[in-house]
């Protein structure tokens, strides 16, 4: 399949907007009527409609997914142990048992797939359902007594590499401990017992009722997901009402708060904080923390909201512009029962403007003069295509507001930039190569990879440089996709330096398939539902592949995000890196001397920096709390461990504002969001000043025959 940069652009966008609203590994969850009493399992059975769509995914798999794979044995162990892992991934269902009994589905799902035949998936899940019924009734049973807070043991909550339980009491421990757990972390929060077996049995009776409530189209689309998820991460497949909930999910993900979310066990989960919403201005929401209650306005009663239907979740949140809402968070690095957080966001819409490219002027004292280094923010690959195709000359790009905002920053007298891509997901192939373009002359900018081996180059579409002074990208795990393909041909060109974090390694392009336009006879009451099929892979310019390595920058920073859990390199069968031929590209001299100066001045800055020693201190404390793999079910020891923690938070904390002359603080409760400092940016500042001193361009800024205005001019290509 051939398929032009144009398109190309719509399939990496595509990509990053299925990824901020889909719900990805969990079973499909659908709106549940309100009902007075439990909800009546569903009877399972293969439809007509099924058996196509499986067997035209198995078609298009085979025929258009970029590793070309044959569904066969091998394909079908695969997709059996990710159906597994969908189901119960914490171990809190299947028996050794259960497991060795699917054993016999091995080598025979391929052979279902190419039937339409889902009945053995229908079995699975059916053994599923009737654990589930067993073992959260056992759960909600333990609920008429108050537990034994007195006795030392403790629950192991991080059970996804641990083997299912061998037999039915070692499940009832199990989950005895995780009731305990968890009517713990209530009555720590200061409710009596009744009021947490109040709050457990009805979050219990909303996680059975939720899978109780799956029909055949819900599981058979759980299952066609855990298949194409199977492939590599970014495959995936959507029924037709999840089709329909991702296309009004796109028309209101400007209003809100500004974050996409999913389900998680039985937890709401954040996937991504939108730029430019209100949860993003705030700060402190962040990707994988997870909701635990939400309230309406500033006095609103805390709904629990563990275990509920991920669209209900939605409403709660949802509302008009103006109107305040209140999340309790779990952080995302936290065990389960640790401390919550509430914050409070005013809902609003998405506001574009902040979306958009911003400008900031970092003044360094050095020797007794002040330098001023630029800062650019790109929190995206933004552009208005459609005001692009109507023809407007003022359409909104990322690269005509960086191109702007270099003409403002020249009158600044900058001695060197800072491109800020962290958090950067990515967005539009196309701006990415003529972003790449402001900074070079010209030349190739990346590569695309299609699944018949067809290699396409895309050059650089500029026609002039922007900037040629000295030039520093930072990044961070969750830079990726155009984000990558820009930081890497800066790197490849030698035209400046990457620094911060390897980033995400999203090097992988997809495509849309409707299904119904594929069908031999259409389904109207329902349709086939959609199909997202990786069909491409990127290449750098040197030849080697963005995909899973990302961009390792010349100079690290430490960050605290976790690369075990962030990026491609984390995530179950991604597609491995690999190196294709490089094409022809002029670069500049080599900067190793330069780069193994800076290190050694950015270590220096390190080592001196108060607000870096403050960072290192928060990452040191949130690897200890990801290591714990088990919490304490005494509830004194418990309540030790919470007062260690704060008293180390605000040790860090005081240590830091000492250090920056501000006044000590009494409590955690206290402190401002926006009294966070930035160490990454004012390191990354002081390494570009450095840089300026020794950089092969030999000055900071552009000089051209024209005006300086004349690149100023908002829109001008």
């Amino acid at each position: 399949m051939n398929i032009s940069p144009n398109q190309a652009w719509k399939s990496v966008n595509l990509a990053v907007l299925l990824a901020l609203v889909t719900v990805t590994l969990g079973p499909a969850v659908p709106v549940l009527a309100k009902q007075a009493g439990p909800v009546t399992p569903a009877v399972l059975e293969t439809t007509s409609r099924e058996r196509q769509v499986a067997r035209l995914v198995t078609r298009f798999v085979e025929r258009a997914h970029y590793s070309r794979l044959t569904v066969d044995d091998a394909l079908s162990d695969a997709t059996l142990k990710t159906y597994l892992e969908t189901l119960d991934g914490n171990r809190h269902y299947f028996l050794q048992s259960d497991i060795a009994y699917f054993a016999r589905y091995k080598t025979t799902l391929d052979d279902s797939l190419r039937r339409g035949d889902m009945e053995p998936v229908f079995d699975i899940f059916r053994l599923y359902r009737l654990r589930a019924q067993q073992n959260i009734g056992y759960a909600m049973s333990l609920l008429d007594k108050e537990p034994d807070f007195t006795v030392d043991e403790d629950y192991v909550f991080a059970r996804e590499k641990l083997p299912w339980a061998d037999t039915p009491a070692e499940m009832q421990d199990l989950w005895r401990r995780r009731v305990k757990n968890d009517a713990l972390s209530l009555i720590m929060a200061d409710k009596t017992w009744k009021e947490t077996g109040d709050i457990l049995r009805k979050r219990y009776q909303r996680v059975l009722d939720r899978i109780n409530a799956l029909d055949s189209d819900d599981v058979f689309e759980t299952f066609m997901n855990a298949f194409a998820r199977t492939l590599d991460p970014h495959s995936s497949y959507l029924s037709p009402r999840q089709s329909e909930e991702y296309r009004i999910q796109m028309s209101l993900s400007y209003q809100g708060i500004g974050a996409s979310l999913q389900l998680d066990e039985d937890f709401v989960q954040v996937m991504n904080v939108i730029p430019g919403g209100p949860a993003s201005i705030d700060g402190r929401l962040k990707a994988n923390d997870r909701i635990t209650a939400v309230g309406q306005g500033n006095n609103g009663e805390m709904v629990d909201v563990v275990g509920w239907q991920l669209d209900d979740v939605v409403q709660l949140i949802r509302g008009p512009s103006g109107t305040r809402v209140k999340l309790q968070i779990l952080p995302g690095n936290a065990a389960p029962g640790a401390p919550e957080t509430t914050l409070e966001l005013t809902r609003d819409k998405i506001k574009l403007e902040e979306q958009a490219a911003k400008k900031d002027v970092i003044p360094i004292q050095r020797n007794g003069e002040t330098v001023n280094i630029g800062v650019i923010k790109v929190p995206s690959f933004y552009q208005d295509f459609d005001a692009r195709n109507r023809g407007e000359k003022d359409y909104i790009s990322t690269t005509r507001d960086v191109r702007r905002l270099l003409g403002e920053l020249r009158r600044d007298k900058i001695a060197g930039l800072v491109l800020d891509l962290r958090g950067n997901g990515g967005g539009h192939l196309t701006e990415a190569t003529s972003l790449t373009g402001l900074f070079i002359d010209r030349g190739p900018v990346v590569q695309l990879r299609h699944t018949n081996g067809l290699i396409e180059v895309l050059d650089d579409p500029e026609p002039a440089v922007a900037y040629s002074g000295p030039l520093v990208v930072l990044v961070d795990r969750f830079s990726a996709s155009a984000s990558e393909i820009f930081a890497a041909a800066i790197q490849d060109y030698r035209r400046g330096l990457v620094i911060g974090q390897q980033t995400f390694g999203k090097g992988t392009v997809q495509n849309l398939y409707e299904l119904d336009q594929y069908a031999a006879r259409s389904t109207p009451d329902k349709g086939l539902g959609q199909l997202t099929l990786t069909m491409g892979k990127f290449y750098r310019v040197n030849g080697g592949s963005t995909q899973h390595k990302g961009v390792i920058p010349d100079i690290a920073l430490p960050s605290a995000i976790d690369s075990s859990e962030i990026g491609e390199s984390s995530r179950d069968r991604a597609l491995p890196w690999d190196q294709i031929a490089a094409t022809r590209f002029d670069a500049s001299q080599p900067l190793d001397a330069a780069i193994s100066q800076l290190t050694r001045f950015e270590s220096a800055e390190l080592a001196t920096s108060p607000d870096m020693k403050y960072l290192e201190a928060g990452i040191a404390a949130a690897g200890e709390a990801r290591a714990q793999q088990s919490v304490s079910l005494n509830l004194e020891t418990r309540k030790r461990e919470r007062e260690t923690q704060r008293v180390a938070q605000l040790k860090r904390e005081n240590a830091w504002r000492a250090a920056r002359g501000l006044a000590a603080v009494d409590a955690v409760e206290k402190l401002k969001p926006e009294e966070a400092p930035d160490p990454l940016l004012e390191t990354a500042a002081n390494v570009t000043l450095e840089y300026s001193r020794i950089a092969p361009t030999g000055r900071a800024l552009l000089t051209q025959a024209k005006s300086d205005d004349a690149d100023a001019v908002p829109g001008k290509d």
